[in-house]
Protein backbone atom coordinates (compact mmCIF):
# COMPACT_ATOMS: atom_id res chain seq x y z
CA UNK A 1 0.00 0.00 0.00
CA UNK A 2 2.78 2.37 1.10
CA UNK A 3 4.42 1.58 -2.38
CA UNK A 4 1.36 2.10 -4.15
CA UNK A 5 0.88 5.46 -2.67
CA UNK A 6 5.06 6.70 -3.14
CA UNK A 7 4.28 5.53 -6.89
CA UNK A 8 1.46 7.63 -7.22
CA UNK A 9 3.03 10.67 -5.72
CA UNK A 10 5.93 10.56 -7.99
CA UNK A 11 3.79 9.86 -10.79
CA UNK A 12 1.69 12.71 -10.42
CA UNK A 13 4.60 14.47 -9.45
CA UNK A 14 6.10 14.16 -12.73
CA UNK A 15 3.34 14.56 -14.65
CA UNK A 16 2.60 18.13 -13.04
CA UNK A 17 6.63 18.82 -14.44
CA UNK A 18 5.69 18.22 -17.38
CA UNK A 19 2.83 21.45 -17.64
CA UNK A 20 4.81 24.05 -19.75
CA UNK A 21 4.43 27.26 -17.85
CA UNK A 22 5.65 30.76 -18.75
CA UNK A 23 4.06 34.49 -17.79
CA UNK A 24 4.01 37.52 -19.40
CA UNK A 25 4.56 40.95 -18.23
CA UNK A 26 1.32 42.95 -18.71
CA UNK A 27 2.73 46.16 -18.33
CA UNK A 28 5.38 45.54 -20.81
CA UNK A 29 3.20 43.61 -22.80
CA UNK A 30 0.56 46.48 -23.62
CA UNK A 31 3.50 49.49 -23.86
CA UNK A 32 5.03 47.33 -26.79
CA UNK A 33 2.32 46.31 -28.69
CA UNK A 34 1.40 48.36 -32.08
CA UNK A 35 -1.98 48.39 -32.28
CA UNK A 36 -2.07 50.33 -28.11
CA UNK A 37 0.25 52.66 -29.50
CA UNK A 38 -2.30 53.20 -32.32
CA UNK A 39 -5.42 53.64 -30.31
CA UNK A 40 -3.34 55.81 -27.89
CA UNK A 41 -2.55 58.28 -30.73
CA UNK A 42 -5.73 58.20 -32.04
CA UNK A 43 -7.55 59.10 -28.27
CA UNK A 44 -4.56 61.65 -27.93
CA UNK A 45 -5.76 63.36 -31.14
CA UNK A 46 -9.78 63.32 -30.09
CA UNK A 47 -8.05 64.80 -26.95
CA UNK A 48 -6.63 67.49 -27.95
CA UNK A 49 -9.22 68.65 -30.65
CA UNK A 50 -11.82 68.12 -27.39
CA UNK A 51 -9.27 70.31 -25.34
CA UNK A 52 -9.15 73.02 -28.23
CA UNK A 53 -12.50 72.91 -28.74
CA UNK A 54 -13.84 73.63 -25.04
CA UNK A 55 -10.78 76.49 -24.49
CA UNK A 56 -12.21 78.52 -28.06
CA UNK A 57 -15.53 78.09 -26.59
CA UNK A 58 -14.27 79.41 -22.86
CA UNK A 59 -12.63 82.38 -24.69
CA UNK A 60 -15.34 83.03 -26.64
CA UNK A 61 -17.73 83.18 -23.61
CA UNK A 62 -15.59 84.99 -21.19
CA UNK A 63 -15.05 87.75 -24.13
CA UNK A 64 -19.01 87.70 -24.20
CA UNK A 65 -19.00 88.00 -20.46
CA UNK A 66 -17.05 90.95 -19.99
CA UNK A 67 -18.44 93.01 -23.09
CA UNK A 68 -21.83 92.40 -20.81
CA UNK A 69 -19.60 93.28 -17.75
CA UNK A 70 -19.21 96.73 -19.56
CA UNK A 71 -22.39 97.54 -20.91
CA UNK A 72 -24.57 96.23 -17.54
CA UNK A 73 -23.54 99.22 -15.95
CA UNK A 74 -25.28 101.67 -18.77
CA UNK A 75 -28.65 99.49 -18.69
CA UNK A 76 -31.60 99.45 -17.00
CA UNK A 77 -31.18 97.22 -13.56
CA UNK A 78 -33.84 94.79 -14.63
CA UNK A 79 -32.53 94.71 -18.20
CA UNK A 80 -28.89 94.32 -17.09
CA UNK A 81 -30.63 91.23 -14.47
CA UNK A 82 -32.22 89.29 -17.61
CA UNK A 83 -29.41 89.88 -19.41
CA UNK A 84 -26.98 88.43 -16.75
CA UNK A 85 -29.61 85.42 -16.25
CA UNK A 86 -29.39 84.49 -20.30
CA UNK A 87 -25.79 84.54 -19.61
CA UNK A 88 -25.81 82.49 -17.20
CA UNK A 89 -28.18 79.96 -18.84
CA UNK A 90 -26.28 79.95 -21.93
CA UNK A 91 -23.23 78.86 -19.50
CA UNK A 92 -24.92 76.43 -18.15
CA UNK A 93 -26.09 74.99 -21.51
CA UNK A 94 -22.21 75.00 -22.97
CA UNK A 95 -21.17 73.20 -19.57
CA UNK A 96 -23.39 70.57 -20.36
CA UNK A 97 -22.79 70.42 -23.37
CA UNK A 98 -19.22 70.30 -22.89
CA UNK A 99 -19.18 67.74 -20.41
CA UNK A 100 -21.37 65.17 -22.61
CA UNK A 101 -18.67 65.34 -25.32
CA UNK A 102 -16.04 64.10 -22.36
CA UNK A 103 -18.41 61.50 -20.94
CA UNK A 104 -18.44 60.71 -24.69
CA UNK A 105 -14.89 60.88 -25.19
CA UNK A 106 -14.07 58.86 -22.43
CA UNK A 107 -16.31 56.06 -22.78
CA UNK A 108 -15.54 55.82 -26.04
CA UNK A 109 -12.03 55.60 -24.75
CA UNK A 110 -12.88 52.80 -22.10
CA UNK A 111 -14.57 50.63 -24.74
CA UNK A 112 -11.49 50.53 -27.61
CA UNK A 113 -9.34 49.55 -24.45
CA UNK A 114 -11.63 47.38 -22.89
CA UNK A 115 -11.82 45.56 -26.66
CA UNK A 116 -7.88 45.74 -26.76
CA UNK A 117 -7.75 44.20 -23.37
CA UNK A 118 -10.01 41.05 -24.75
CA UNK A 119 -8.34 41.03 -28.16
CA UNK A 120 -5.00 40.37 -26.18
CA UNK A 121 -6.02 37.47 -23.92
CA UNK A 122 -7.53 36.01 -27.07
CA UNK A 123 -4.41 36.47 -29.00
CA UNK A 124 -2.63 35.11 -25.93
CA UNK A 125 -4.23 31.92 -25.77
CA UNK A 126 -3.98 31.14 -29.04
CA UNK A 127 -0.33 31.99 -29.51
CA UNK A 128 -0.25 29.56 -25.60
CA UNK A 129 -1.90 26.70 -27.76
CA UNK A 130 0.10 26.98 -30.99
CA UNK A 131 3.55 26.65 -28.63
CA UNK A 132 2.05 24.09 -26.49
CA UNK A 133 1.67 26.12 -23.52
CA UNK A 134 -0.21 24.51 -20.28
CA UNK A 135 -0.50 27.76 -18.27
CA UNK A 136 0.59 31.55 -19.59
CA UNK A 137 0.56 33.85 -16.57
CA UNK A 138 0.09 37.50 -16.43
CA UNK A 139 2.69 39.65 -14.31
CA UNK A 140 1.32 43.00 -12.79
CA UNK A 141 1.30 45.57 -10.22
CA UNK A 142 -1.89 43.41 -8.67
CA UNK A 143 0.96 40.54 -7.71
CA UNK A 144 -0.55 37.52 -9.55
CA UNK A 145 3.21 36.37 -10.42
CA UNK A 146 5.33 37.44 -7.35
CA UNK A 147 8.26 36.17 -8.81
CA UNK A 148 9.14 34.06 -12.15
CA UNK A 149 12.34 33.31 -13.53
CA UNK A 150 13.73 35.23 -16.06
CA UNK A 151 13.59 32.39 -19.05
CA UNK A 152 9.95 31.69 -18.24
CA UNK A 153 9.56 35.36 -19.44
CA UNK A 154 7.67 35.29 -22.45
CA UNK A 155 6.52 38.95 -23.13
CA UNK A 156 8.92 39.74 -25.96
CA UNK A 157 7.70 36.86 -27.52
CA UNK A 158 4.18 37.42 -27.66
CA UNK A 159 4.53 41.48 -28.13
CA UNK A 160 6.03 39.84 -31.35
CA UNK A 161 3.12 37.36 -31.79
CA UNK A 162 0.41 40.14 -31.66
CA UNK A 163 2.46 43.02 -33.10
CA UNK A 164 2.33 40.51 -36.45
CA UNK A 165 -1.18 39.72 -35.94
CA UNK A 166 -2.08 43.36 -36.05
CA UNK A 167 0.09 43.83 -38.77
CA UNK A 168 -1.79 41.25 -40.85
CA UNK A 169 -5.11 42.75 -39.65
CA UNK A 170 -3.84 46.67 -40.91
CA UNK A 171 -3.07 45.14 -44.66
Amino acid sequence: MKKILIAGVALLSLTACQDKIAFVDNAKLLDNYQEKKDIKAKLDKQVEAYQKKRDSISQAFQAEAMAFDKQAKELPANVAQKKYNELMQKSQILQQHLMQQEQTLQAESQKELDSLINKVKKNIREYGKQKGYTFILGANDGGSVLYGAEKKDITKEVTEYLNQQYKGTTK
